[in-house]
């Protein structure tokens, strides 16, 4: 029977094994034309939209979270729309040339991609990741969670045999198998690894960003919906219910709580049941706090979970067919108010107040708690109002009138696609973007001369500065300036006179 050092042993040799398999592969792929890299990531996606249903079915199975038909969807999306949108990238050979600047730009791969992919969306964490660092010219070797090995194993099985039968090296795509702490470190700490993507955890993005390397760390969203007065009301809540519910609560940019403003308040609370959410009332509320985010942390045993489920372990029974609970929510703190954290499913809290400055600040106060720079959702018809949530709230993807679970991938929006959203550096991240496979190119350039110096830039050199010691011997034998700089003949004569001391002529032994 494997002791916990052997497992840990074994992992941190995989690691290892997939690293030098990567970086070889790598270094054959590093020469591969664009038409090359197209037409194996074309493969890929091909390979895992086909497979879509099928790896939904070993996540939701292997996890136990989220629902199948959503799990399905977001394959698709990290296939299909990911592939989509970067496919006419150039990330092979020049990528742009500047006439007047004068300037070439050359992409060059970075290397070895460590890839950390999270129980909550783990296949299509892998087809995204996988797509873009291959579509860079990397090569990439996932760390699943502990929980979704199996489906991620798999979904990197498809990907890397449609690669290989389209001409990618073998050993450009692998994943470990034996998942450990410690084999996780050695994948990224390694020195054959070149940058991290890390999607997980905040100890585990913590983890990332010390590992020695360049990384690519997502956190925490805790997104708040803000429906002001202005709103559509029917479709600012048939929208949040809509992302809360997607896939049970689990990705990052949904929906964390409404902060209503105070005259909509009873036209939105008269049209969440239409939409399937249920009210709970303050009883109900004291038992979701005991169960589901005791002492202010979530248990994650109810990560997507559907809200029947949910509610029924808190001890109370709601509709069979409820999409989502929604619980009235005054303040914002795990010890005040444990149920304005991110929760991670079917579970809306639900704020008012008078005002947007005063749902702005109240928005403000949630993403502090947890989701500092991800994402803000505002359902209003005033664009001076979105124009001031645009400008002074502290998230780098403020969405409008739309379904923030899916329009801060890119999905219902304009934005790059994408399943790893930087929260920038107020959320503890190197970027604030959508991470797109121009983030894991390094960009080389060739610069000419485009002006000349300026007149008298190739003039007589200015007096040479000397140390002081030298100096202040220099001028009590040889009369001259006292503040340390002498002539260029002065530091000649200085020069012969100390060889001459040291007894040392020229030509003579050195």
């Amino acid at each position: 029977m494997a002791t916990d050092l052997d497992r840990d042993l074994a992992s941190i040799q995989e690691a290892r094994r997939l690293l030098e398999a990567a970086s070889q592969a790598q270094a054959a792929w590093a020469f591969s034309t664009q038409e090359d890299v197209d037409r194996v990531c074309e493969a890929m996606a091909r390979a895992a939209a086909a497979n879509a249903e099928h790896l939904a079915r070993l996540a939701r199975d292997e996890t136990g979270m989220g629902r199948y038909e959503d799990k399905v969807l977001k394959n698709r999306f990290a296939a299909e729309d990911v592939w989509r949108a970067y496919r006419p990238l150039r990330t092979r050979g020049i990528l742009r040339v500047l006439p007047d600047a004068r300037v070439k730009e050359l992409g060059i791969p970075m290397g070895v991609v460590a890839a950390l992919t999270p129980s909550t969306n783990p296949t299509s964490t892998a087809i995204y990741k996988a797509i873009i660092a291959v579509k860079a010219g990397n090569a990439i070797v996932f760390s699943p969670h502990p929980r979704a090995t199996e489906c991620v194993v798999e979904t990197v099985r498809i990907l890397a045999e449609a690669a290989r039968a389209a001409g990618a090296p073998p050993g450009l795509i692998g994943c470990m198998r034996t998942v450990t702490l410690e084999g996780t470190h050695e994948l990224m700490r390694h020195a054959l690894t070149a940058v991290i993507l890390a999607t997980g955890g905040a100890a585990l993005v913590r983890a990332a960003y010390s590992a020695g390397k360049p990384a690519f760390g997502v956190g925490p969203g805790n997104v708040p919906a803000i429906i002001e007065r202005t709103a559509d009301v029917d479709k600012a809540v048939a929208d949040i219910v809509t992302g809360k519910s997607f896939d049970n609560g689990l990705l990052c940019s949904a929906e964390n709580s409404i902060i209503c403003d105070a005259p909509l308040e009873h036209a939105v609370l008269a049209r969440l049941p239409e939409h399937r959410a249920y009210i709970c009332n303050a009883e109900e509320k004291r038992l979701l706090e005991r169960t589901l985010t005791p002492g202010g942390h979530l248990d994650t045993s109810l990560a997507g979970q559907d809200a029947p489920l949910i509610a029924r372990r808190a001890g109370f029974e709601v509709p069979p067919d409820t999409r989502v609970l929604v619980v009235r929510l005054e303040r914002v703190g795990r010890d005040v108010e444990p149920l304005s954290i991110e929760k991670l499913s079917p579970v809306l809290g639900f704020y008012v107040e008078d005002g947007w400055r005063a749902c702005c600040e109240r928005a403000i106060q949630i993403l502090e708690l947890g989701g500092l720079g991800h994402s803000l959702v505002i359902h209003s018809m005033d664009e001076a109002v979105i124009d001031a949530f645009f400008r002074e709230k502290p998230a780098f993807r403020i969405l409008v009138n739309t379904v923030a679970a899916m329009g801060a991938t890119g999905y219902t929006t304009g934005l790059a696609p994408a399943m790893t959203l930087g929260p920038g550096t107020p959320g503890g991240s190197i970027t604030s973007d959508n991470v797109t496979p121009l983030h894991l190119i390094n960009v080389k350039r060739l610069a000419y001369e485009k002006a000349s110096p300026p007149p008298g830039a190739a003039a007589t050199p200015a007096p040479t500065a000397v140390p002081a010691a030298v100096a202040a011997s220099a001028t009590a034998s040889f009369p001259g300036p006292s503040n340390g700089v002498v002539t260029d003949e002065a530091l000649a004569e200085i020069v012969q006179r100390v060889v001459a001391e040291m007894g040392l002529a020229a030509g003579g032994d050195r």
